[in-house]
């Protein structure tokens, strides 16, 4: 991480199923929203009641985006870290925009209330036993999945 980036931390559910695309130069992007609502308790009517719904979007790129597309699906619990960002743009009306995201570092399902099973992959994707190096909550996504495929994204804005 370098100096003054703003790490952030996150606990949701996704608004839907991660999108799963490539860039021109084959690189996976996974993009997803994380809706994350506060609730508080109502001593009065002894009854939890929900805040308003906070949607953030991410981003996860190359081997960290074939495993959440492979091991995430709308609705999941997770928790979320990574780097927040700020993307600016005109539109064609040259209305200046701007809009916050994250750009994940790491992902996992949150425990709190289900559970996972754990499997461990190489580096190179294929599952493997005990003795790798990197760690995943499902297998690799498959091969069917080509590199290339997908609207480029290495052209359009990271959101």
């Amino acid at each position: 991480m370098s100096v003054g980036e703003t790490p952030i931390t996150i606990v949701g559910n996704l608004a839907a199923d991660p999108e799963l695309r490539f860039t021109t130069g084959g690189d996976a992007i996974a993009r997803f929203s994380v809706a994350s609502t506060p609730r508080t308790y109502d001593k009065a009517t002894g009854q939890w009641r929900d805040g308003t719904a906070m949607f953030l979007r991410c981003t996860a790129w190359r081997d960290l985006a074939n495993h959440v597309a492979e091991s995430l699906t709308k609705g999941t619990r997770v928790v979320v870290t990574g780097r927040l960002r700020q993307h600016n743009w005109q539109t064609e009306q040259g209305e200046n925009r701007s809009m916050l995201a994250l750009e994940v570092d790491d992902i996992g399902p949150s425990l709190r209330f289900a559970t996972a099973k754990v499997e461990r992959v190489q580096r190179n994707g294929a599952a493997s036993g005990p003795a790798t190096d990197a760690w995943s909550t499902a297998a690799p996504v498959a091969a069917g999945a080509a590199k290339g495929s997908g609207s480029g994204f290495s052209d359009e804005p990271p959101f």
